[in-house]
C-alpha cells in the first residue's frame, strides 16, 4: 500500500486526483494540505484522510506520507517538489513541471539525485483512446503515417475575457497559459499517438492587449499568447500541424485529430463534444468505419468516475507499477522536461520567424 499526500488538494485535485486514488487498491490517501487549514480539515473529513495541514513541507516530511501530489500553481511547484525530495519522497507532479525551461532541468535533476519515484501528470499518455489510437497507427492500419493535423480549443485562455481564478495566469511569468497548459498537454498526447517532433515553425499571435475579467468590469493587461500555431515534421518522416485556437466559452466540438496514412486515414474527435483531447473518450473512425475501444485498454476499476479521473488513475496504476518494479513511470520528469523543451522550441520559433531544430 503507498501511502498518500495531496498538497492543493482544494482545487483541481479534489475532482481528479482524489477520486482516482480513491478507486485504487494500491493506494491509501493519508494527508492533505491547502494554503488554510480549515479548507484542509473540510477535505480530509470529505475523504476520510487521517492528517490535514497547512503547509506543503509539513505534509511532505510526515512518516504516514510514502508520495507527494503537487496539485498547486505552477510557481509554487518547485518549493512542494523539493520539499518532498528532501524528505525522500516519491512525487506526481501536475503538469507543467515547472515555470520554464531551466526549472524543469533543475527539478530533473533533483528528482534523479534523490533516487525516488517521478511523474508528471500528462493523462492523455494513459486515455484507453490514445493508447489504442498509438497501436492502430504502430500496426500499420492506415499504412505508414505521413501526416497528423490537430485542431483543438484552447478555452479559457485566449478570449477577450477570462474567469476572475485565472486572471493571473495572463502574467507569463505565471507559467499558467494556452501555450503551457493547452498546447503542452495536446502536443503530449499527439505525439503519443504520431511520434515526436523534430522540427517547428510557429506563431503565436497575441491578439489582445488587454483582457477582462469575468463578473466584473475590470480589465487586465495580457501578457500572453491568445492562439498557437504550428507546424513541422515528426520523427518518422510525417508532417505535422497544430492549431489550437483561443476563447473564453467552451465549444461545442472540443477537437478534430487526422492522421493521414499512405494507406487510410483515421480521425478523431471527442465522444461527448466538449472535452478536450487529453480529457475523455474518442469517437474514432478509420475511413468510413468507427472502432470501438477495446475493453482491455481500460484499466482501472469500474467505481473510478469516467474522463479525467480514469485517465489520471491509470497514471497512478503505472506509478504503482513503477514503484514495484524498480523502473521509471510513463510519463517521468525526464519526459516532462522534453515537453517543457519543446515549448521553448516553439516560442523560438515565434520570436525569430523561423523553423527550430526540436532538442
Amino acid at each position: 500500500m503507498i501511502r498518500v499526500g495531496v498538497v492543493g488538494a482544494s482545487g483541481w485535485a479534489d475532482g481528479s486526483h482524489l477520486p482516482a486514488l480513491k478507486g485504487l487498491p494500491e493506494y491509501e490517501v493519508t494527508a492533505v494540505a491547502t494554503t488554510n487549514q480549515a479548507s484542509a480539515d473540510r477535505v480530509a473529513k470529505a475523504y476520510g484522510v487521517r492528517h490535514a495541514f497547512a503547509d506543503a513541507a509539513t505534509l511532505a516530511a510526515h512518516p504516514d506520507v510514502d508520495l507527494v501530489v503537487v496539485s498547486v500553481r505552477v510557481t509554487r511547484h518547485a518549493a512542494v517538489i523539493r520539499a518532498a525530495l528532501e524528505a525522500g519522497k516519491h512525487v506526481v507532479s501536475e503538469w507543467p513541471l515547472a515555470v520554464g525551461e531551466q526549472e524543469a532541468r533543475e527539478l530533473t535533476d533533483a528528482a534523479e539525485a534523490a533516487g525516488v519515484s517521478h511523474a508528471v501528470v500528462l493523462q492523455g499518455h494513459h486515455s484507453p483512446s490514445v493508447r489504442f489510437v498509438a497501436d492502430l497507427v504502430a500496426e500499420g492500419r492506415i499504412g505508414t503515417l505521413e501526416s497528423a493535423a490537430l485542431i483543438a480549443a484552447g478555452d479559457p485562455f485566449g478570449g477577450t475575457s477570462i474567469p476572475a481564478d485565472l486572471a493571473w495566469s495572463l502574467d507569463p511569468a505565471a507559467g499558467n497559459s494556452i501555450l503551457t497548459i493547452m498546447a503542452g498537454h495536446f502536443l503530449a498526447t499527439l505525439e503519443r499517438v504520431a511520434g515526436r517532433f523534430t522540427e517547428v515553425s510557429a506563431r503565436l499571435p497575441r491578439l489582445h492587449e488587454r483582457v477582462r475579467v469575468a463578473g466584473t468590469e475590470r480589465t487586465e493587461a495580457n501578457g500572453t499568447p491568445d492562439q498557437v500555431l504550428l507546424h513541422g515534421l515528426l520523427e518518422g518522416g510525417a508532417t505535422a500541424s497544430a492549431t489550437i485556437h483561443g476563447g473564453h466559452a467552451r465549444v461545442a466540438d472540443g477537437f478534430l485529430l487526422k492522421l493521414a496514412g499512405s494507406t487510410g486515414t483515421l480521425t478523431a474527435t471527442p465522444a461527448d463534444g466538449a472535452a478536450y483531447i487529453h480529457w475523455g473518450d474518442w469517437e474514432i473512425r478509420v475511413g468510413g468505419e468507427l472502432l470501438a475501444v477495446p475493453d482491455s485498454y481500460r484499466t482501472v476499476p469500474a467505481s473510478v468516475p469516467a474522463g479525467t479521473p480514469a485517465h489520471i488513475a491509470a497514471l497512478y496504476q503505472d506509478v504503482a507499477a513503477a514503484i514495484t518494479e524498480g523502473r521509471r513511470p510513463d510519463p517521468d520528469f525526464a519526459d516532462g522536461l522534453r515537453y517543457h523543451r519543446l515549448l521553448a522550441t516553439i516560442e523560438r520559433s515565434a520570436a525569430t520567424a523561423s523553423p527550430q531544430q526540436v532538442p
